[in-house]
């Protein structure tokens, strides 16, 4: 598939303001004007975004029901309540779980943690995780990145004698929950001023607001910072305002004090001895986190995370890798069973989504396959198979196209529904099957216009080669933590040309290793193009070409270059 290159083409108004902060800052036009593009047009915002400080982290008890939330877990504390931190088996979710467990632990000899297992309960709050509750003596359970629409399970456990204190980051209805606190920065009343943030980034705030009520040092919480990082990552929530704040210290603590379990994923995923990176975390450390709850039990990845000792890390990091190997050949059988499904539609080119059903499919992995059809498709992407007696699916979306709302639209022939923008998950009885299929195509067909279905490139500038160097270098790197709305930034070069040692290279010879030059320099420029050997004749033949690509840096046997991750080329 052809991708479609977009510049950013700046204003006259921008490049005045982009020559005003390259003097004012000392930075080259280039990263200026990469700066003018996220809105940030001053001396102050530039200097807060490249040096994030934790003394910008906004008032926790801005949030609504803030102050609920602390009373009643003060109170709980105080007269030695059982109290029960229940989160989501994913990443967000298991991260957040471990924090404020691993918070409260010094103040609560009666704590425990709760994830639900994906097959007997599902997503969210469960009838048998409060009845485990009940059992228990618990009076009290803090939910973690979920609950925000457990309307009557939040009252089944007010019968039983159980509070409920709901941290949570997903979208709510126009009625919340009976809780005693519900802490949700997306809530219609709120005026909390960041609404982006993570599970367990609600779950931090929560802590922080406890900290602040009772004077406790802030450095007790910042050590958690690192699950932060991780769940933000994850959950691939925009890395902006607070979460670039929380991302960054979060990384910090990553690299130079991580908790014994991410230690153990860390060395189990060889990035031991590496500077740690947005990217790793999601490549990498949240993958083998999520494997657990993919594969069995989620609880198994808060056990490794809450691990005190090195053995035990490790063992429980060697289960968890074991899980994720499982996790890939699983995924890669059901998505080749998917592409066969697709492969049979006769009428794909006219099609504007995908629904693919199996009632034998492993629950656990069918969110990746999603992500897999709409990477290869470029179209949004529902895949269901068979859980108890529902169909239970997960949804991806491309470029402007709103799978959440598109799914709420469908609520009537759905049991459960919940997610974001662009990830959402459901689950609905098989009768309503061919409805909600109908229904969603019908959709997808009247909102996506042909421009979304074709994958887009953003290229925020266009670079010469002799501007490429240490320095520009520097300056990308303190624009980190890159993702969603701060990513890394993609540049073009035009008119380069092979200097005659550019070679095909892996193991099927499918990538290309560049050294490359243009008409402002003569000095080879490294790069790689994974999987593009289709140019490799163009290339050979001397011939001009554009690419598109990353900036990156490369160790080899201690030595540091600047190399291109090529990402994609245009012949002339």
């Amino acid at each position: 598939m052809t991708n479609k290159w977009n510049f950013q083409t700046p204003t006259e108004e921008e490049l005045h303001k982009t020559d005003e902060l390259a003097k004012k800052l000392g930075i080259s036009s280039t990263i200026a004007l990469l700066l003018i593009q996220r809105d940030i047009t001053s001396v102050g915002e530039a200097k807060k975004f490249f040096k994030p400080n934790l003394n910008d982290l906004h008032d926790p008890f801005l949030m609504p029901d803030m102050e609920k939330a602390v009373k009643r877990l003060n109170k709980a504390l105080g007269n030695k309540e059982k109290i029960l931190v229940y989160g989501d088996y994913d990443v967000d979710g298991t991260t957040a779980v471990s924090l404020v467990y691993r918070y409260l632990r010094p103040f609560s000899s009666t704590l425990d943690y709760y994830i639900p297992d994906r097959y007997d309960e599902g997503y969210g709050i469960s009838y048998k995780g409060i009845d485990y509750a009940v059992e228990n003596g618990i009076t009290l359970i803090i939910s973690l990145d979920c609950g925000i629409k457990a309307i009557e399970k939040i009252e089944y456990a007010k019968q039983k004698g159980i509070d409920f204190i709901i941290c949570d980051h997903h979208m709510p209805d126009d009625v919340l929950p009976d809780a005693v606190a519900v802490l949700d920065a997306k809530r219609i009343d709120s005026t909390y001023p960041y609404d982006h943030l993570s599970g367990c980034g609600v779950g931090f705030k929560f802590m922080q607001a406890f900290a602040q009520s009772n004077n406790f040092p802030f450095s007790d919480l910042e050590k958690l910072l690192d699950l932060t990082a991780v769940s933000i990552a994850s959950d691939i929530v925009p890395i902006t305002g607070e979460n670039r704040i929380l991302a960054h210290y979060g990384l910090k603590q990553l690299n130079n004090n991580p908790s014994m379990g991410l230690k153990g994923i860390i060395d189990i995923c060889g990035l031991n001895g590496k500077e740690i990176t947005i990217s790793d975390i999601v490549f990498k450390i949240g993958p083998r986190i999520n494997a657990s709850g993919r594969m069995m039990n989620g609880k198994e990845a808060v056990d490794l995370l809450l691990a005190k000792d090195s053995k035990s890390a490790r063992e429980k990091s060697e289960n968890i890798n074991q899980y994720n190997d499982e996790r890939r050949e699983l995924d890669k059988k059901i998505t080749d069973e998917a592409n066969a499904i697709i492969d049979q539609f006769t009428n794909m080119e006219d099609r504007k989504a995908i629904v693919v059903y199996d009632k034998n499919w492993h629950k656990g992995v069918i969110g990746i396959v999603a992500s897999r059809l709409t990477e290869k498709y470029y179209r949004p992407a529902v895949v269901l198979t068979k859980s108890s007696e529902l169909i239970t699916g997960s949804a991806r979306s491309v470029t402007g196209f709103d799978i959440y709302k598109a799914i709420e639209s469908c609520r009537d022939l759905l049991e459960n529904f919940g997610g974001h923008t662009y990830a959402a998950g459901l689950s609905l009885k098989e009768d309503n099957l061919e409805a909600f299929t109908n229904r969603f195509l019908e959709l997808a067909a009247a909102e996506i216009i042909p421009e979304q279905m074709t994958p887009q490139i953003d290229i925020d500038a266009v670079l010469d080669f002799k501007e490429i160097n240490s320095k520009l270098m520097h300056d990308l790197k303190k624009m980190s933590p890159f993702g969603p709305d701060n990513q890394k930034p993609v540049f073009c070069t035009k008119n380069v040309r092979d200097f005659g040692t550019s070679k095909l290279v892996g193991k099927d010879l499918e990538h290309i290793k560049l050294e490359l030059i243009d008409d402002t320099s003569n000095t080879p420029i490294h790069g790689i193009a994974f999987g593009m050997h289709q140019f490799n004749d163009h290339i050979k033949k001397m011939r001009p070409f554009d690419i598109c690509y990353t900036i990156e840096e490369n160790t080899y046997n201690g030595n540091t270059s600047i190399q291109l991750m090529i990402k994609d080329i245009k012949p002339n």
